[in-house]
């Protein structure tokens, strides 16, 4: 069994110009915190899309991300509470695309799935069809949604063992189970390290095989 446990700064090398980044959580609730400020702090990698249910506030480490002038475009369904994704919205900086949630949700877990898309009538009528095929089912039209997937995710973690099964709590679940299915390579950030059994499984939220390495809070290189 390979040992999945690294540190911030080496595990997100792993990102690289151009990548697509998934980051977990609902702001600060289910938030990879470390890893993400180490990625900001490292600056491996610029021309990045980031897919994140929202993009924070000014307290946490993905608003210094967006504010490093290194993301290009970002996949969202909330962004009041970060003022410079707005910004990057009015002046076209950046490609900003805002989803209702459950369809960004969604499509994340059918780019997990291997489908080909979502159905969803949310959307039909108003600005968010714009651009996308509509198909009609017994008289009542839907919006066909196309999958997401990154190259990598970063996603966290209440407790992990050896082999990269997480154990997630509450509402912290959110968007890291179907982050953790739908990206090449998934970093998990963690609370607590434990060895492999140490995990009833029946407490498992991600099973180990999704993931690909596993950072302990608090454990860098400084």
């Amino acid at each position: 069994m390979n040992n999945k446990l690294i540190s911030a700064e080496d595990a997100v090398k792993k990102v690289k110009d151009g990548d697509t980044v998934m980051v977990g959580g609902f702001l600060a609730g289910g938030h990879p915190e470390q890893l993400v400020r180490a990625l900001v702090e490292t600056h491996s990698a610029d021309n990045l899309s980031i897919i994140s249910n929202d993009t924070g506030t000014t307290e946490l480490s993905i608003y210094k991300l967006v504010k490093s002038g290194r993301v290009k475009r970002i996949y969202a369904s909330y962004i009041g509470s970060n003022p410079e994704t707005g910004r990057l919205l009015m002046t076209k900086e950046a490609e900003v695309s805002l989803f209702p949630q459950g369809t960004l949700a969604e499509k994340i877990r059918a780019g997990g799935a291997g489908l080909g898309g979502v159905l969803t009538p949310v959307g039909v009528g108003t600005i968010v069809e714009e651009g996308k095929r509509k198909i009609d089912i017994d008289g009542r039209e839907y919006l066909l949604e196309l999958p997401l997937k990154a190259d990598v995710a970063l996603i966290r973690a209440h407790k992990a063992d050896e082999a990269g099964n997480l154990v997630i709590n509450g509402s912290s679940r959110n968007f890291n189970f179907v982050m953790a299915m739908a990206a090449d390579y998934v970093i998990a950030e963690t609370d607590a390290y434990v060895k492999l059994g140490e995990i009833d499984p029946n407490h498992v939220n991600v099973p180990g095989i999704f993931i690909d390495a596993i950072v302990k809070v608090g454990d860098t290189h400084e």
